[in-house]
């Protein structure tokens, strides 16, 4: 077990990077969350990315290029929103609203909605006419509410929509499995969401790469735990491991990046300062990383 912290030279790198690569939201993320920034900032450079419809958009998640409201970009200003312990921010209640009013009649929210045709996007954001809920990202969002104990009307429909969604699962993919995870880590019913786990924990891992050198669009433990989980899904040698990887894979530029399509240049910079601040908090949240 490598029990190393990663000290300042590590920031010194990603900081390096991140003025070169990084967009102004990704720079402040970093100042607050590692060099002693204010949060505000933060919050006010999120509040660009959200829409009169209290959804967000505008690029917000990188393969989405265009300025309209879709689900997924909630999630991505949630997460900044949860890492800053910012869910009483007023940008939370219109964000909900958005959510409530593209709900498909299952209670969830669609993966994707009809209006992507309309904007730049990476290949994969397609879909029907009548999309259905999916737990990608209802279950994801549904979480970070509960973890912050927001109250909502959208919340308790979108979480009965995601405990039959889960009920129903035998086999999943690996942005499902890190969904169903995210969700069953925080639902209020414990009992329930244990009894969930242990039937699901086998599907779960089938779609976990153990091998931190495995290549191609691999999702790997760390993805699926960024920080530790209640849930007893991988054992501390197997994360000791996967935490020596990350630390050993941060580039000569001193950043990180994403191991899926980078379908056009600009993407590649962007998904690049995002991933740098999610690697450098996991590394922190595991005590690797002395900030």
């Amino acid at each position: 077990m490598d029990t190393n912290t990663t000290g300042d030279g590590m920031l010194a790198r990603a900081a390096a990077y991140l003025e070169l690569h990084g967009r102004l939201i990704d720079r402040l993320r970093f100042a607050a969350l590692f060099a002693g920034g204010p949060a505000r900032p933060v919050l006010d450079a999120l509040r660009c990315y959200q829409n009169a419809d209290g959804g967000f958009g505008n690029a917000l998640e990188p393969d989405l290029r265009g300025a309209a409201s879709q689900p997924e970009p909630v999630e991505v200003a949630f997460h900044i929103l949860d890492e800053l312990d910012a869910f009483a921010d007023p940008m939370v209640p219109p964000a909900c609203d958005y959510l409530l009013s593209v709900t498909a009649g299952d209670g969830g929210v669609p993966f994707v909605l009809p209006s992507v045709r309309g904007m730049a996007r990476a290949p994969w954001w397609e879909t029907g006419d009548d999309p259905p809920g999916n737990l990608v990202p209802t279950a994801s969002i549904v979480a970070l509410l509960h973890k912050h104990r927001v109250r909502h009307p959208w919340l308790e429909p979108a979480t009965g929509f995601c405990w039959t969604r889960i009920a129903a699962v035998e086999r999943t993919t690996p942005y499902e499995a890190r969904a169903v995870v995210a969700f069953l880590e925080q639902a209020p019913d414990r009992e329930r969401a244990e009894a969930e786990f242990a039937r699901l924990r086998p599907a779960i891992l089938d779609t976990v790469a153990l091998d931190p050198d495995a290549s191609g669009e691999a999702h790997f433990p760390l993805d699926f735990a960024p920080s530790p989980l209640r849930l007893p899904l991988f054992d501390a040698g197997l994360l000791d491991r996967h935490l020596d990887a990350l630390a050993a894979a941060q580039s000569p530029e001193g950043g990180w990046n994403g191991n899926w399509t980078m379908w056009t240049p600009l993407v590649e910079h962007e998904w690049g300062g995002y991933v740098t601040v999610e690697r450098l908090k996991t590394l922190r949240a595991y005590g690797r990383l002395n900030a």
